[in-house]
């Protein structure tokens, strides 16, 4: 007897799907710190179990809601040239916070993260440990720079302005960021 074949999507991938999008509109309705799980579930069409289940609470579902707005899956920038690979990852954080959803969510998302990293912040730190790595490896030498400078000083200052000042989210901003952490 061979070993039950396991469906990719299906159901599950429904009711994820739903879910997301459940969260998404209530955010977007009522702001993060509105959403509930039986309201979640109601919009979504599935049993509040099913949720509490999977993410305890509010709370974990807006962080993993945040988390997969930003797609960490995608290609990272990797031209060779940190300068470079660093201001475009920038630009697409800042381009991303931009959305006054994606915003919204996170915000929802830190708000009730506590004393607990994120996943959010975890995979951007993952993600600039990768830029500069690569960096380190294609030139054989140390980075100027390290993944926690990084998050400092770029992830951080955007992450910032995205929670308390999003009107200042603009085009330039990660230029100037990068220019700051990397002087030339």
């Amino acid at each position: 007897m061979s070993a039950p074949v396991r469906r990719t999507g299906g159901r599950s991938a429904a009711v994820l799907s739903a879910i997301r999008y459940a969260v998404e509109e209530l955010v977007r309705e009522r702001g993060a710190e509105k959403v509930t799980i039986p309201m979640v579930a109601e919009r979504a069409g599935v049993n509040p179990t099913s949720i509490y289940r999977r993410w305890g609470d509010a709370p974990a579902l807006l962080n993993d809601i945040a988390t997969y707005r930003l797609d960490p899956d995608r290609p990272l920038p990797d031209s060779g040239d940190l300068r470079a690979d660093l201001a475009a990852w920038a630009a697409e954080l800042v381009e991303h916070y931009r959305k006054p959803l994606n915003a919204s969510i996170l915000r929802g998302g830190s708000a009730t993260a506590g004393e607990q990293e994120t996943d959010c912040l975890r995979n951007r730190r993952a993600e600039a440990l990768l830029i500069v790595e690569r960096i380190r490896q294609d030139n054989d030498a140390a980075s100027p720079v390290s993944a926690d400078e990084v998050i400092d000083g770029l992830v951080a200052p955007i992450v910032y302005r995205a929670i308390f000042l999003p009107w200042t989210l603009d085009g330039d901003l990660a230029t100037r960021l990068v220019d700051r952490l990397l002087p030339q």
